[in-house]
């Protein structure tokens, strides 16, 4: 079996120091989060906050081209769905899936948030 070539996604290197920094300041639903994710807890690597193009996504799965975004309440303000739909839209066109969680449901129906990321997982597995 050979090594499966992934494709590279370009991103936007300004980024990486704010990248850091979120890393320290992540919210409590991102935290719930990440604590059920990381160190491929669901059998694949995760990473956070990681620059793709000119956005920073929550957590991106190399080997899936996967994003999961905790979206905070500022989400749900006047204009920002736009903008969220926009950046969706440039993420999917370079091959990444995206999907996305208010921040409620992870704080408060993480269950739930779990099973819809490992279908995700193996959507992306059966049918790359």
């Amino acid at each position: 079996m050979g090594t499966v070539m992934r494709k590279i996604i370009p991103y936007n290197p300004k980024l990486v120091p704010l990248a850091k920094e979120l890393r320290k300041s992540m919210t409590l639903g991102e935290i719930a989060l990440w604590r059920e994710i990381n160190n491929k807890k669901l059998g694949i690597r995760f990473s956070r906050q990681i620059p793709i193009d000119n956005y920073i996504v929550d957590f991106y799965c190399k080997d899936l081209q996967l994003a999961i975004e905790v979206d905070g309440s500022i989400h749900f303000e006047e204009g920002h769905e736009e903008k969220d739909a926009l950046r969706q839209y440039k993420l999917e066109s370079l091959g990444v899936k995206v999907v996305r969680f208010s921040d409620w449901d992870v704080k408060n129906n993480l269950s739930w948030v779990i099973r819809e990321i490992e279908n995700e997982i193996e959507n992306l597995e059966t049918h790359p």
